[in-house]
């Protein structure tokens, strides 16, 4: 099969990255399955085991199309997809709060943002973890961790500080985030605490992660997934977080802890240690990974191939979120 991989940014991966990492890792799994793999994506892109093609920005995507592609894999909804005649599906990442009527080949990444939606069509985010450095599981655990966007307010890093704040012992590394955020109307953080490591990626982040006693991730929005959940567990590091969107369907009891309630959060940081790096190592690696979303992702492929839509009926929000943040208390 000929697999064409849309999406409006540059791969491979810059420091962090989100949707890229996920488009890398799944189209070096379906190339390593049999498949023929080319990106369509920003210039200044390459890739070794891949054709690229850069997006002219001057004409729409769909009119960008080769015509020997057997199917078509949009990370992003392009404008004027009527016309296409080639079968296609499309992940859709994050979230809309409006009721906008979605592609009925639309794939969500986990079952409740399916659900929220009013489809049943998800496919779990998995990584290729070769791509990472061997964690020592055995290794000394020195402090926790905050991982994501700290200036999205849903992310909730000032939750995360003010927990870690109230253990005297503990300390905070906050990847993806700068102490003077002025997207966030000059926020100084000044605890001695929390360190702020900005964007990292590769070796460095790693052994943070590495180091970790916990991924504290207290969102205040439906996730969608969380890249950094996977991640930090495949690092041995149980997850503390609140019980919105994906998080009770990846998150169980064995790897980490939900609760909206500060207090409570602060009381499973303090036991943490009777959580297995191992088991959350362990789940990662057999439950999240390239393979398994990739061999997911033919299912739809071919399904659509075969003539069929994804979902029965064009999938769109069901209830509209009126508070701007989810509880948290």
């Amino acid at each position: 099969m000929k697999i064409l991989i849309v999406n409006n940014s540059k791969i491979p991966v810059n420091l962090y990255g989100g949707t890229e990492r996920v488009i890398w890792s799944l189209g070096k799994e379906l190339v390593n399955l049999g498949h023929e793999v080319v990106y369509l994506v920003q210039q200044g892109s390459h890739c070794h085991f891949a054709k690229v093609v850069f997006i002219d920005s001057s004409k729409p995507i769909v009119d960008q199309i080769p015509e020997d592609i057997d199917v078509i894999h949009f990370h992003f909804e392009p404008e004027g997809i009527e016309r296409l005649r080639a079968p296609y599906v499309i992940t859709f990442h994050g979230n809309r709060n409006s009721q906008d009527a979605f592609d009925r080949n639309t794939i969500f990444i986990s079952k409740n943002h399916a659900t929220r939606y009013g489809s049943t069509c998800f496919v779990h985010n998995g990584l290729d973890w070769s791509e990472y450095s061997t964690p020592d599981l055995n290794k000394a655990r020195t402090h926790f961790h905050f991982l994501g966007k700290a200036a999205w307010r849903v992310k909730n890093l000032v939750g995360a500080i003010d927990i870690i704040k109230s253990i005297p012992s503990e300390r905070l590394m906050v990847i993806g985030g700068v102490r003077f955020n002025f997207n966030m109307g000059i926020r100084l953080t000044w605890t001695p605490k929390v360190r702020f490591k900005g964007m990292l990626g590769g070796s460095e982040k790693d052994r943070l992660l590495n180091q970790s006693k916990g991924l504290i991730f207290p969102v205040r929005w439906h996730e969608p997934f969380g890249l950094a959940i996977i991640e930090s567990l495949y690092f041995g590091c149980p997850v503390f977080g609140t019980p919105y969107g994906s998080l009770p369907e990846i998150v169980h009891q064995e790897v980490g802890f939900l609760s909206n309630k500060k207090n409570e959060l602060k009381e499973a940081l303090t036991h943490a240690d009777q959580f297995s790096a191992k088991t959350c190592h362990e789940y990662a690696l057999s439950e999240f990974n390239s393979g398994k979303m990739a061999l997911s992702y033919l299912a739809c492929y071919e399904q659509v191939l075969s003539g069929l839509y994804l979902n029965e009926k064009q999938p769109g929000l069901i209830d509209v979120q009126t508070e701007k943040f989810l509880p948290w208390m």
